[in-house]
């Protein structure tokens, strides 16, 4: 049983207390949870969401984990493409993104340009 309660942030930007992030990298033994090195005295330590708020994950102290600078920064980027690619199929799906206009004219398999609206060799 908890004797703590746990710590839930009132917006997604509210940042944890210093006694919360203690209580966090006590959790995890003083260890990175992305890469399990061991903390040291002038180490750069970050807070990353286990779920991500984009993914609906919560600003809570069961959802934050604390993990190095370095780490946190490769984790982030390789999840940026992945977030950049989702949201703009989420905006497609749902008519947010307008269609690219189309040219006048196709390309054939043969290698011909014809005018799409008569069908003529241009």
């Amino acid at each position: 049983m908890r004797t703590v309660s746990e710590w839930i942030g009132k917006t997604d930007n509210s940042v944890p207390p210093p006694s919360v992030k203690r209580r966090i990298i006590e959790s995890q033994d003083n260890r990175c949870a992305l890469t399990a090195v061991e903390f040291r005295p002038g180490c750069k330590i970050e807070f990353d969401h286990k779920v991500d708020l984009w993914l609906h994950g919560e600003n809570r102290e069961s959802n934050l984990r604390a993990v190095t600078k370095a780490a946190h920064r490769k984790k982030t980027d390789a999840q940026a493409t992945i977030r950049a690619k989702v949201m703009r199929q989420s905006e497609k799906h749902l008519g947010l993104r307008p269609e690219k206009p189309k040219s006048p004219y196709k390309k054939k398999v043969c290698g011909t340009v014809v005018d799409r609206a008569t069908g003529e060799p241009v």
